[in-house]
């Protein structure tokens, strides 16, 4: 038998402008978590049971891009022969039990939580030990198969389970992706965020695609506001490193402006966002894809509960407090 977890994240600053190769930032969220257990079992094959999702399958019934699916298929090349040989009907089967705390289709990586959380299960389960950036690669080309083009900073920030700072690197030459730049960020002083869920589902995909379109409308206009979301995540990274958390809640203001001029929010998120500020959040913003998910305030200890119950008031279907240090 073999387990693993994998956390939450969220993105404090650079969202959609992280995939035009400027800077973001994000923190993993502990509090929410995958849990992925392998264990043998006495059924030739491999079986999924999933029951948060309401899936309990054999693998081969699943189509080749499903989630689980693919990141068994895109392991399987560098796994040992049991798992190639139980994937063709050997004798000696396995059992993936996947149980989750986060919400899908968020803003929470529940994704990339799931891709990372099995790969690292599996390749303890076959003693194929894989390292950080074997498991970072994997896990983005997971993503890439269900977001099209993702700038890689959910499986980065899952992977490495701590603050990064990431760059996407622009593609290669031959148009080929070349990953990005990652360097965990030390907290000078914790601080507390507050996320919020509208409860509306969310589709990365869909949100990347609009702004690919908006961009290619107007490159000049969209490049402009990639280098104002761009320098906020440098300045974010700046405060926290120096213990200057109270910083991040201007530029959190500034950054879901741009990310409104984007359109990637949506009426339920700004909602939520001004019933933050209102309650005397320091800061608030979308975070993630938009049009739903999440959005994430800044919040003092003290006032914790008071913004919750604004948010909650103002429509949210739940709200995570989670420190970060």
């Amino acid at each position: 038998m073999a387990t693993s977890s994998a956390p939450g994240k969220i993105i404090l600053f650079g969202e959609h402008a992280v995939v035009y190769n400027r800077p973001a930032l994000a923190v993993p969220v502990i509090q929410v978590h995958v849990d992925v257990e392998v264990l043998d079992s006495p059924r030739a094959g491999i079986w999924i049971d999933a029951p948060d999702v309401n899936l309990h399958t054999e693998v081969g019934t699943l189509p080749s891009n499903h989630p689980i699916a693919s990141v068994i298929n895109k392991f399987a090349p560098l796994s040992s022969p049991h798992l190639q040989t139980t994937k063709m009907g050997g004798q000696r089967g396995v059992e993936i039990k996947i149980t989750s705390t986060i919400p899908v289709a968020s803003g929470l990586g529940s994704g990339a939580a799931v891709s990372v959380a099995l790969i690292r299960a599996l390749s303890s389960f076959l003693l194929r030990p894989l390292s950080d950036e074997q498991v970072n690669h994997l896990a983005y080309e997971i993503e890439k198969i269900h977001h099209g083009t993702p700038s890689g900073i959910d499986n980065t920030v899952i992977t490495y389970a701590k603050p990064v700072y990431f760059i996407k690197n622009p593609p290669s030459s031959d148009n080929r992706d070349t990953g990005g730049k990652v360097e965990t960020i030390k907290v000078g002083i914790p601080f507390t965020i507050a996320i919020c869920d509208t409860g509306i589902p969310a589709l990365t995909k869909e949100s990347v695609g609009d702004v690919r379109k908006l961009w290619r409308m107007n490159q000049v206009h969209c490049e402009s506001i990639f280098d104002e979301i761009g320098q906020i995540a440098f300045m974010g990274r700046r405060a926290i490193e120096r213990g200057k958390p109270e910083m991040l809640g201007e530029l959190m203001d500034q950054n879901h402006a741009f990310l409104q001029k984007l359109t990637v929010s949506s009426p339920e998120l700004d909602k939520l966002v001004d019933a933050a500020r209102k309650a005397g959040a320091l800061g608030a913003k979308m975070s993630g894809g938009g049009r739903g998910g999440n959005m994430i305030a800044l919040v003092t200890p003290d006032l914790a509960e008071t913004v919750t119950r604004s948010m909650q008031e103002a429509g949210a279907r739940n709200v995570i407090i989670t420190k970060v240090e």
